[in-house]
């Protein structure tokens, strides 16, 4: 796909202000209406966040077709903050206005966000998950779970292996010519069919089978397609003139949430810990502490774990951390003060 993109992109469309507030107005008595509205997303939800596009002036296959280097330097995924539109989509999630999103988008922020697992179809993988080959077992890493050494792009390994079995680990991105999984395109097939109304963001729904998500709800007899992208788009025609805008996704979404009369909640960055201590025999005990997602997937972001008055540091997981207390046994009211060294991409203290 990347080669049939042009050397000269299509130019960006703008409407008016005044154009795209009115859109925003029908969209957002649509979405108070609907019985069931998803959201269809494509890299252009995260260019605010430094995260370039494909087929934009400055995408990365324009630019490839181009033979030339971008103008300014991308933000990296561990790094990027969710746009207002991410935040504003996890809000609609939270009052149970949007149900679910289906994303081609690997770059991670939508989960980062505080987009729930089973509200989301990552139909094209996603730079910061994994999974085991051998029993399905999923890890969230606060790095690219891809490997570090030179192989084929048809290549998944990651050059880690599965906690619980010892399996080999996979990384989640789908690359061209390779067959999408079949559980969130199940889903999301699904969802579409459920649907009366598709957002659809940032994308250009020229890649099969995912744009078929889109087109579906489209072509339904309950369903109404909106579309927000700056270039035209195959779908064009099957979305009513009135929800076809040309726009960055935070204009609208910031106007669309501005009539339903939702605030865009800020970013916070949520670290999970499941923090356990094993009492052993007389007085020597066990500390184990590990990162979780929201649905206890395991999670990696720290690099070291310490206990104060222990000279022994855990540099890898599982972090476990032997001790020894004063008496045999352990008494209720113990405190022990742990020490995180955390990935720090965020800055975290």
């Amino acid at each position: 796909m990347a080669n049939t993109a042009p050397k000269i992109a299509e130019p960006e469309r703008f409407d008016a202000p005044s154009l795209v507030d009115a859109k925003a107005k029908i969209l957002a008595e649509l979405i108070g209406e609907s019985k069931h509205f998803i959201v269809y997303t494509g890299a252009g939800i995260s260019t605010t966040a430094g995260i370039p596009d494909f087929r934009g002036p400055e995408g990365v296959w324009t630019l490839r077709a181009q033979k030339r280097q971008g103008t300014s330097k991308a933000v990296s995924t561990l790094q990027a903050v969710p746009t207002p539109t991410h935040m504003a989509l996890v809000e609609l999630q939270n009052r149970g206005l949007l149900k679910y999103i289906v994303s081609q988008n690997c770059d991670g922020l939508h989960r980062k966000s505080g987009i729930l697992p089973d509200k989301i179809s990552e139909v094209h993988g996603n730079s910061n998950r994994e999974y085991c080959k051998d029993c399905g077992q999923e890890y969230m890493r606060d790095f690219r779970a891809v490997a570090t050494y030179e192989k084929t792009v048809h290549d998944h390994r990651t050059g880690r292996t599965c906690a619980l079995c010892g399996g080999i680990l996979l990384d989640t991105i789908i690359n061209f010519g390779e067959q999408l999984f079949e559980v969130p395109l199940k889903r999301a097939r699904q969802n579409a069919k459920k649907a009366d109304l598709c957002l659809v963001l940032g994308s250009s729904c020229t890649i099969p089978p995912a744009s078929g998500i889109p087109e579906t709800v489209g072509k339904s007899r309950k369903g109404k397609l909106a579309i927000c992208n700056l270039q035209s788009t195959p779908l064009d025609d099957i979305s009513e003139s009135d929800l076809r805008v040309f726009a960055r996704t935070d204009d609208l979404m910031s106007r669309i949430m501005a009539h339903l009369d939702i605030p865009i909640p800020e970013f916070i960055l949520r670290r999970r810990l499941i923090v356990k201590v094993t009492a052993g025999d007389k007085d020597r005990h066990q500390l184990l502490v590990r990162g979780v997602d929201v649905d206890d997937t395991p999670a990696t972001f720290l690099n070291s774990v310490k206990l104060e008055g222990n000279r022994r540091v855990a540099r890898s997981e599982p972090f476990t951390v032997p001790f020894r207390s004063d008496t045999e046994g352990l008494e209720n009211g113990t405190e022990l003060k742990l020490e995180l060294e955390f990935m720090g991409h965020y800055g975290e203290p």
